[in-house]
């Protein structure tokens, strides 16, 4: 079965194909970005502006378009905070329906959390023992943590890289107190996130996922994506301390011309090392293993959970928070 994912976030649209069948790892055959950029486009009355629908509608027929001519027999096409906080966002989302016939599915934070534990999971098998599960997105934190594939607990925070850099600093490279203020405000956001992750127990292997802790190990001496995805790769909260002493005085520009952090995303690159650090260190972890699995190989492997093998048109069922596939 082939099938495609579509992952409206807060900085791209992203479709990813993939190969696949129940029981089997799926093989990744395109992967396709438009930067849009979507929770700057929200105006200062929490409404995603026309502009940013426009662009909207374009990036999700064009990713409708892509999965067709790459034969996919199923599109699952998602939404995450961007979308879910935008004050329009049912109008927004009934416009893409009715101009792209894409039913965009708005996860909850939850969701995001649960999906990405999933992947992980799968990724490193029932030896792992308890999981605890970081992912920096965009717009929020995730953090997820237990023994089974449905995690024990987990939570979402508004603490994302993009959001981060839009509300905290208003320079380029920020200020020193800039960074000091919102180093010391993070600790404070997260002391009750941790308190609570905390009465779950010692976890037995620390993963994180995704862009942002793909990028901070990499410029911590991470093999690079040219190792490929089973290649073991950590980050340190030594390596992090360090990375943030020399990234805090950086402009963007100069971030973009570091190996491994992309033009589109160097300008949150500090915002989302802190968020790092700070998860971290309310934590009390001294190292993270990075998978190459998140969010989007949570929703496949969801979506074949619910595959007998014959019936590929089903989609499963539509969830409380309004998510197919679970």
């Amino acid at each position: 079965m082939r099938l495609g994912v579509l992952d409206v976030g807060s900085n791209t649209v992203h479709l990813l194909v993939v190969d696949a069948h129940r029981g089997a790892h799926p093989i990744p055959m395109t992967s396709e970005k438009t930067m849009l950029r979507l929770a700057e486009q929200l105006d200062d009355k929490g409404m995603l502006t026309k502009a940013g629908a426009d662009q909207l509608v374009r990036a999700v027929a064009g990713a409708k378009a892509s999965a067709k001519r790459s034969g996919c027999d199923d599109l699952m096409a998602f939404a995450t905070s961007a979308v879910r906080e935008a004050g329009n966002s049912a109008e927004v989302l009934d416009r893409v329906r009715g101009e792209t016939g894409v039913d965009l599915q708005v996860l909850s934070g939850e969701d995001e959390a649960r999906y990405t534990f999933l992947a992980v999971r799968r990724w490193y098998g029932w030896s792992a023992g308890k999981l605890l599960c970081l992912d920096i997105g965009g717009g929020s934190l995730e953090l997820a943590v237990g023994r089974d594939e449905n995690p024990d607990m987990a939570f979402s925070v508004p603490l994302g890289a993009g959001r981060l850099t839009r509300t905290r600093f208003k320079k380029d490279p920020p200020r020193r107190s800039e960074v000091r203020e919102t180093t010391d405000w993070l600790a404070e956001q997260m002391a009750p996130v941790a308190r609570k992750l905390k009465r779950a127990g010692e976890p037995d292997r620390v993963v994180a996922t995704s862009k942002t802790f793909r990028t901070l190990a990499r410029l911590t001496g991470a093999a690079p994506s040219s190792a490929g995805p089973r290649a073991r790769r950590v980050l340190t909260d030594a390596g992090l301390r360090q990375l943030i002493a020399f990234i805090s005085r950086m402009s963007a520009g100069d971030l973009a011309e570091l190996e491994g952090v992309s033009t589109s995303r160097a300008h949150q690159l500090l915002a989302g090392a802190l968020v790092a650090e700070a998860t971290m260190r309310a934590l009390s972890l001294t190292q993270l293993e990075i998978c190459p699995w998140a969010l989007r190989e949570g929703v496949i492997l969801r979506r074949l959970d619910h595959t007998d093998g014959t019936d590929q048109s089903d989609t499963g069922r539509t969830g409380q928070t309004g998510a197919r596939w679970s």
